[in-house]
């Protein structure tokens, strides 16, 4: 007998793409159980499904930075912060962190099928009474027009968002003059792609030579210390924190000042959440 469970949760991570760089990801979760059915016909109650399923998901990778650390270019070494990782290609990276934030897994490059047969692995190391097989479908969300992806961190909050390398695959929506404007939103998702949003206050300074190209970011948390440095080109400075509420504020200012008409963005952070800003030039 199969149990399955569509949608059951979803996570949202960074991953280091030998490709494209740091790239931010929202994955909805499908498990599918096997097992037999005990005296009260039942394989596994659903009502434990989801809470078993999503602590152990929640506790481990979501909110991490996934490094594959079989692939070119990749080091690592103890650090004052805890782990530091150092990356040569596409381009130089650098993250400092607490373990727990980052995620290693020994592999050239990570895809979302060989993860999610990871972590169905995992949970079978210690599975549910009557559950011999459990499988993981790990998906992006389908979105009809824009999309972006981004990396950011927050120091302030509470919660596994304070990690500095954690990202996020998100819908844009721009409306003006009350309707959608789907070239602008097309436009402003393709330069937001795959980039890391950083709060001005945290960049550290640092004029010398061989790092003038590169934007160092730092800041304490309630989990730790935080360190990350990457090219400047692959960085978009907010003059606040990069919570989704900023963000959707930031973009309907720059859009309505380069547009010269009222703007509305409803931006989104990974599946089913986000905000809405309206700006006017």
């Amino acid at each position: 007998m199969t149990l399955f469970v569509n949608r059951l949760t979803h996570l949202d991570v960074s991953l280091w793409c030998p490709q494209r760089g740091l790239v931010g990801a929202s994955w909805q979760v499908d498990v599918e159980l096997d097992g037999e059915l005990g005296e009260d016909g039942m394989l596994f109650d659903f009502g434990e499904v989801k809470p078993w399923i999503k602590s152990r998901l929640d506790g481990g990778l979501d909110h991490t930075l996934l490094v594959p650390t079989g692939a070119p270019g990749v080091t690592l070494h103890d650090c004052r912060e805890g782990l530091c990782v150092r990356i040569e290609r596409p381009y130089p990276l650098e993250v400092r962190a607490p373990r727990q934030a980052l995620t290693l897994l020994p592999w050239r490059e990570i895809t979302p099928e060989r993860l999610a047969d990871h972590l169905a692995a995992e949970l079978m190391r210690r599975p549910p009474p009557r559950v011999t097989d459990i499988r993981l479908r790990l998906r992006e969300e389908a979105i009809e027009g824009a999309a972006y992806s981004y990396s950011h961190g927050l120091k302030q909050h509470a919660g596994n968002c304070q990690r500095i390398a954690h990202g996020h695959r998100s819908r844009l929506q721009v409306w003006q003059q009350g309707r959608r404007v789907p070239a602008l939103e097309q436009h402003w998702a393709a330069w937001l792609a795959d980039r890391y949003l950083v709060d001005a206050a945290d960049v550290v300074v640092d004029d010398e030579p061989g790092f003038r190209d590169l934007l160092t970011c730092r800041y304490r948390a309630e989990q730790g210390h935080f360190f990350i440095r990457l090219p400047r080109s692959r960085c978009a400075v907010l003059p606040t924190p990069t919570t989704v509420e900023h963000i959707a504020a930031w973009l309907a200012e720059a859009i309505a000042r380069e547009s010269g008409q009222a703007t509305r963005v409803q931006a989104f952070e990974g599946i089913d959440k986000g905000a809405i800003a309206e700006a006017r030039p």
